[in-house]
């Protein structure tokens, strides 16, 4: 006896098979299954990913509040430190995390969009000129300059270091952060080995950033700029092809991928973050020195990373909230602290792999 089936069963709607293959090949590519399930229903769900990220962001808009209402000051410049970490934490993680690029070197950046800043100032000061420019004290300038020769040393130390891979990547982008790091200490002009001190704040029109609340929020938007802007990154055909290559690099060039091509933007990217970052700690300490683009700047950047959760975009905000909360409780047992940090990232690399913020968060990653 044969069985009719109704029509609605046996021809399934243009639109739902188009979804299925399209999420089949997003599964059979090796690919973060992040953007499906959040955007699958055709608008973002309320999951304990998003109330992480809602909580986080309303505790930073309240900080200036809340060291008001509790008289400690310090807060403010605290987290000020806070969030120019994370953006260079998130930086790294965009070729860390989705391209599996292990750069040990990339303090350099840090240190060099510090030092356009520094140096800009300095001769602002002296009334002296720059290749025949008088330099300026605009933040409007002086930033996009900045994030400008980091994205551009990006390029040049990613060209040549993406040609290689493994140990042979990680020793190229040491190589050439020691490089920038022993370049800076040659600068006599410029403080040497001792550092460069800075007078003044770049000023923005319109915002008084030498008052710390201020200058605190205009660090907290940058952030969120570049979070939503590497979010956006990670999530459209660019990141899910990195993605790809990083999962099976050569079942992508079968499909056609070039590896260094979307290798290399990615690097320049993040080298432009990790800038801006340094941009901003040279304006928030008003000092800045060889010490910023040391390998051991790196490796606490890459520690952050770790911490948070690779590969997660938010995951390293919440790494640096952790690696420097505890830097600030360890530090007044002893100054040895980072003997307790060593078993606290070997544990989480071992029972933790997506890193707190997927502890928190829960969900793929």
């Amino acid at each position: 006896m044969t069985r009719s089936i109704p029509p609605s069963a046996a021809v399934a709607p243009v639109s739902d098979t188009q979804d299925a293959t399209a999420a089949y090949h997003h599964r059979a590519s090796g690919v973060s299954d992040t953007y499906t399930d959040t955007y699958a229903a055709g608008r973002p769900r309320l999951t304990r990913s998003v109330v992480v990220n809602a909580v986080g962001l309303l505790l930073f808009v309240l900080v200036p509040a809340i060291a008001s209402a509790t008289g400690e000051s310090f807060l403010v410049n605290l987290m000020t430190r806070f969030l120019i970490y994370a953006i260079a934490a998130v930086s790294l993680d965009l070729i860390l995390g989705y391209g599996a690029m292990v750069s040990f070197g990339h303090a350099a950046f840090f240190g060099l969009g510090g030092y356009v800043i520094g140096i800009a100032a300095y001769h602002v000061n002296m009334g002296e000129t720059i290749f025949g420019w008088s330099g300026s004290n605009a933040a409007l300038v002086m930033w996009p300059l900045a994030v400008a020769v980091a994205a551009l040393a990006g390029l040049v130390v990613g060209f040549l270091s993406l040609r290689t891979s493994g140990v042979q990547f990680i020793m190229i982008t040491l190589a050439f952060g020691q490089m920038l790091y022993f370049i800076l200490v040659g600068l006599m002009i410029y403080g040497g080995d001792d550092g460069l001190s800075i007078d003044a704040r770049n000023t923005l029109p319109g915002l008084n950033v030498n008052d710390p609340a201020t200058f605190y929020y205009v660090c907290l938007a940058l952030m969120t700029v570049w979070i939503i802007v590497c979010r956006r990154i990670v999530n459209s055909p660019f990141g899910m092809a990195l993605q790809s290559i990083k999962q099976n690099p050569r079942r992508s060039i079968a499909l056609g991928l070039a590896p260094l091509r979307y290798r290399l933007t990615a690097f320049v990217l993040s080298a432009a973050g990790t800038g801006l970052a340094g941009v901003l700690w040279a304006n928030y300490a008003l000092f800045v020195s060889p010490d910023m683009s040391a390998w051991q700047k790196s490796g606490e950047l890459m520690a952050m990373v770790i911490l948070g959760g690779m590969g997660s975009i938010f995951g390293p905000v919440l790494g640096v909230a952790v690696y420097l909360g505890l830097e600030q409780v360890a530090t007044g047992w002893t100054e040895h602290w980072m003997l307790i940090l060593g078993p606290v990232l070997v544990l989480v690399v071992l029972f933790g792999k997506r890193g707190v913020y997927g502890w928190l968060a829960g969900g793929k990653q």
